[in-house]
């Protein structure tokens, strides 16, 4: 099935991943057009690309030559658009099957892990570009370094010990509702494995066998399908066997086929495989970061880059939007405070993102906001949520983000309930109601010298801007 000279509407077309979606299909010869309940920037930029917007999603907005409907993943699929275009009889696919479909038609690859899918990914796109071998790529986040979240590069790769092949098409590969096993690459990265979007697998044994599923629809190794997998923490024993791509792991393990080690002091990463030896500095902070940028940079070499420009690549990589993101400085009479904008909203992301902090920026005190994502998992990560606070000295709980759980699930767990196991463990942690009484908390809390964290998946990375410009 090709996507070209099809005329394709996009429901929820301002997010992220579906904005990068609409511009590859519009550049791969598709006829776009979208909606989205509210307009922004980015649905501004999408029409002034040439992709027509609009804020009706009602069931008879549906455009009259309109033969594909791609969804969001977050649009529910009792939605009255989507009834409306079913009894045209219009097809109707999810975000991950399109992205799925464009894999097919290149040279696919797909980064896959409970965390750090945005930052490795970001990472090696950036490689890839600076290499010479011209991906597409769409990335949950905005990457200043490359101009935004998507990219449309070549039809196929020009230099490389890949040349001739199909153009790179680079994801992340989402766990949520197995959306992932709708990606097609030729090449994937498990970074990690743990407990999450329990509300989805009920277990880690669920959990695990969603991503064996995953690798399992790798091509064969005789037909260039390989799987990079973490030694440590990607539950590889139970994963790979179901594959037959080639497998080869990376980690801090000298057992490790790829092995990473990383000097906290310095930032300076070794990254060692077969016939490879590679150092950089890290701009990111934290070992989780240094494992993050060795498998990017790793997935970039099997693409066919050379050595040396991955290296460049990977120490000059500054960042992107939301991922131990420096917001700026606020100074008071008593000093500056350094702030600081995270994504993580799981215990493992938390707790490894507030010790790099910690570390590289040694404040006389941390002080994190977070906000919990979805009430399912706060309520299934509750103890671990409580245990991932350890490098703050001060924590700051807003109301739940809630997005898809069940209004039922609401009244099983809050921000009281987090707040109450923190105080349990001796965290000194205070809720709030809302994230502008988080901001006004601040006030009250912050001192020079110390470091304020804000952390979460939802709208609470606007409170570090706000409490920086206040006056």
């Amino acid at each position: 099935m090709t996507l070209s000279g099809r005329h394709v509407e996009l429901i929820g077309i301002g997010g992220c991943g579906m904005s990068g979606l609409a511009r590859v299909l519009h550049a791969r010869g598709a006829f776009v057009s979208g909606s989205d309940v509210t307009p922004s920037p980015v649905t501004e930029a999408l029409e002034q690309e040439g992709i027509q917007v609009t804020t009706d999603q009602s069931p008879d907005a549906i455009r009259p030559d309109t033969d594909l409907i791609v969804a969001t993943a977050a649009l529910p699929a009792n939605h009255p658009l989507l009834a409306s275009a079913a009894a045209r009889n219009i097809e109707i696919i999810r975000y991950a099957d399109a992205l799925g479909l464009l894999q097919a038609e290149g040279f696919g690859i797909s980064i896959a892990g409970t965390h750090g899918k945005s930052t490795t990914c970001a990472m090696c796109c950036h490689a890839l570009v600076h290499s010479g071998l011209d991906p597409s790529f769409i990335i949950g986040a905005e990457v200043p370094q490359l101009g935004g979240g998507s990219r449309v590069g070549a039809p196929r790769i020009s230099t490389g010990t890949m040349a001739g092949e199909p153009g790179l098409m680079v994801a992340e590969a989402c766990e949520f509702n197995r959306s992932f096993h709708a990606h097609r690459p030729q090449f994937a990265a498990i970074l990690n494995l743990e407990e999450d979007h329990l509300d989805v697998y009920k277990d880690l044994k669920g959990v695990i066998q969603g991503f064996s599923d995953f690798a399992k629809q790798l091509p064969k190794a005789e037909c260039g399908g390989r799987l990079l997998i973490a030694h440590e923490g990607g539950h590889r024993r139970e994963v790979t066997p179901a594959t037959k791509a080639r497998v080869e792991t990376f980690g801090l393990s000298n057992e490790a086929d790829w092995t990473v080690s990383f000097d906290v002091s310095t930032r300076e990463v070794n990254l060692r495989g077969p016939e490879v030896h590679l150092r950089w500095n890290n701009i990111m902070p934290g070992e989780h970061n240094a494992l993050n940028a060795g498998a990017a940079a790793i997935m970039t070499i099997w693409a066919g880059a050379d050595p040396t420009l991955v290296s460049q690549a990977m120490g000059e990589f500054t960042g992107l939007s939301r991922r131990t993101e420096f917001v700026g400085t606020r100074i008071l009479d008593s000093g500056p405070v350094r702030i600081w904008d995270d994504y993580g909203h799981h215990p493992t992301e938390i707790e490894r993102t507030l010790r790099a902090l910690r570390t590289s920026e040694n404040p006389n005190r941390l002080v994190c906001v977070f906000q919990p994502h979805q009430h399912s998992r706060t309520r299934f990560l509750l103890d671990e949520f409580a245990s991932a606070f350890g490098a703050a000295d001060v924590v700051i709980v807003p109301e739940i983000y809630f997005v898809r759980d069940s209004e039922s699930s609401q009244d099983l767990v809050n921000q009281h309930t987090l707040v109450e196991r923190l105080q349990e463990r001796g965290t000194d942690a205070t809720a709030t109601n809302s994230l502008e009484d988080a901001v006004q908390r601040l006030d009250t809390v912050l001192q020079g010298g110390d470091m304020l964290v804000v952390m979460g998946a939802g709208p609470v990375g606007s409170v570090g801007p706000s409490w920086m410009h206040a006056e």
